[in-house]
């Protein structure tokens, strides 16, 4: 078989509109004036970066961690699961339940308890209840920090209070924080339960006796500020300032903002104004836009030793879209050998084609070979010689 060398073909297209496209768009820092030292908004879709304000920079989060809690929760518990309130639990500072050491609560009505109304103890007593203790569930929230190719977030404590142990401090970054609510709100396989509680405005519930009754009222207000909330957390600890991390879906675009050290006590709105600002810039920047499908234009190859075939074709199974503005540019990497050694099949992969947005690699997909190719053989040749004797 010959040495397959690499084919490399790229061509820059030009869309319809004489729009040009690139992967990470961002805004000159300060041109939205923001309020939070950290900040993002990135594509709900496939975590692009949209906008960025020192996103990659480690801070304090707060109750933003329980939106990891929540997801962790939802994934490795049974909403049937009774819970049994340790005393730590139950001498967790405000925000707080009240639930007392030896009381019993549904698994669920803590979850609501600890999202809608930010409960700490509530929190904490889910984390024992799954985890063990409290150590153990944080190494769950770690464990799927690095699933999902997290690098710069560490979690000590279910509820985001301020702490630090021998290896660091608590901390995320806004741009990692917003990848933890792509994946709570598309990715995991509990991502519908997870937008249902987050959405639910009020809970009532009573423990297990049922001698106590709660009701519980969600306190992300940005759920009537804008249209199309899909999920929210607030958060405030001294060291994390006011934190926010939320998804707002409209017309089939989904982003995410993701707010780190955004004031401090006298400026409790700020969140709501970065928020939206944020999400604005958003919606009126960025459109939904295929960039590849079945269409795409692909070169023949040289088939070596193909029967009545000197070259074969390929076709692609797959498209894509995603969020892009009028100052984006796209171009395509073609990956194929310079022939093939018959047989062929079709249907395998022959090669592979790279999507960069701004020189910077967002998708690749697999070329597949369009046609069977039979190799030629014995009874090839000889009916090759009948047949020229014959004529």
């Amino acid at each position: 078989m010959k040495k397959c060398l690499a084919y490399i073909f790229t061509l820059i297209i030009i869309v319809t509109n004489c729009a040009n496209y690139h992967i990470n768009v961002y805004a000159t820092e300060g041109s939205l004036s923001l309020y939070a030292l950290s900040a993002v908004l990135i594509d709900g879709d496939t975590g692009r970066v949209l906008y960025g304000k020192d996103e990659n920079t480690c801070r304090a989060m707060a109750s933003t961690t329980k939106i990891m809690t929540l997801i962790v929760a939802l994934e490795y518990g049974d909403m049937n699961d009774i819970v049994d309130v340790s005393s730590y639990a139950s001498k967790m500072p405000d925000v707080q339940l009240g639930i007392n050491e030896g009381e019993q609560y549904r698994l669920e009505d803590l979850i609501y308890s600890m999202m809608l109304e930010s409960h700490n103890d509530s929190a904490v007593a889910i984390a024992e209840h799954i985890g063990g203790d409290v150590a153990g569930f944080a190494g769950m929230m770690n464990q799927k920090a690095v699933e999902l190719g997290l690098s710069d977030t560490y979690f000590i404590t279910p509820n985001g209070l301020d702490a630090s142990d021998e290896k660091n401090s608590h901390h995320t970054t806004a741009k990692e924080l917003a990848l933890i609510m792509k994946y709570c709100i598309k990715d995991s396989p509990k991502h519908e339960e997870f937008i249902n509680i987050c959405q639910t405005k009020s809970h009532t519930f009573t423990d297990y006796s049922g001698k106590r009754n709660f009701t519980v009222n969600n306190k992300n207000a940005f759920l009537d500020m804008m249209q199309g909330v899909v999920a929210g957390k607030t958060g405030f600890t001294s060291d994390a300032g006011y934190c926010y991390v939320c998804a707002v879906a409209r017309d089939d675009k989904t982003y995410i903002v993701a707010l780190l050290g955004c004031g401090w006590p006298g400026n409790k709105t700020y969140k709501w104004q970065d928020t939206k600002k944020l999400i604005n810039y958003g919606l009126e920047t960025f459109e939904k836009r295929y960039i590849f499908d079945r269409s795409y234009p692909l070169p023949s190859v040289k088939v070596n030793d193909g029967i009545d075939c000197d070259e074969v074709d390929f076709y692609i199974d797959d498209e894509y879209s995603m969020l892009l503005s009028d100052n984006d540019s796209i171009s395509y990497e073609v990956s194929l050998p310079e022939s093939f050694n018959a047989p062929l099949k079709k249907g395998d992969i022959g090669g592979s084609i790279i999507i960069y947005i701004n020189d910077e690699p967002v998708k690749s997909f697999n070329i597949y070979i369009g046609e069977d190719v039979d190799k030629v053989n014995y009874k090839y040749y000889f009916n090759r010689v009948i047949s020229h004797f014959l004529m």
